[in-house]
């Protein structure tokens, strides 16, 4: 089960506005149909409001998908929202890219916020 409890945040070290990236390469879950492995991308860009998310925290937070039976929407709106609550960020983007099974290779964006223009298509 996802464990949004494991998320921890620190203060950001400034009032003015910049961006957040975090990649994240290694991100697994299971097919809830086939109990599959699904393989995939995670990409998180936002604007800090107060506080940043911690870095090690954030990588527990997505092992705790690995044996999930959750479909790829789920996964992203999952990650928005745990995400988006925890940061009350200015606007928060996530990004699914999952590795290709039975010739489909997809992506999946949730964002929350007004995301700038040049943030929008990743």
């Amino acid at each position: 089960m996802p464990r949004p409890e494991l998320l921890e945040f620190f203060d950001s070290p400034t009032d003015a506005p910049f961006v957040v990236e975090h990649v994240h390469e290694e991100f697994t879950s299971l097919c809830p149909k086939t109990g599959h492995p699904d393989f995939g991308r995670i990409t998180i860009r936002y604007e800090p409001a107060a506080v940043c998310v911690e870095l090690k925290s954030l990588k527990l937070y997505f092992h705790s998908f690995r044996n999930e039976g959750i479909f790829y929407e789920a996964v992203t709106n999952r990650i928005r929202d745990d995400l988006a609550q925890g940061l009350s960020p200015r606007w928060l983007q996530v990004v699914t890219d999952w590795h290709g099974r039975g010739g489909f290779r997809s992506r999946i964006i949730a964002t929350t916020g007004s995301v700038p223009k040049s943030w929008e298509r990743p």
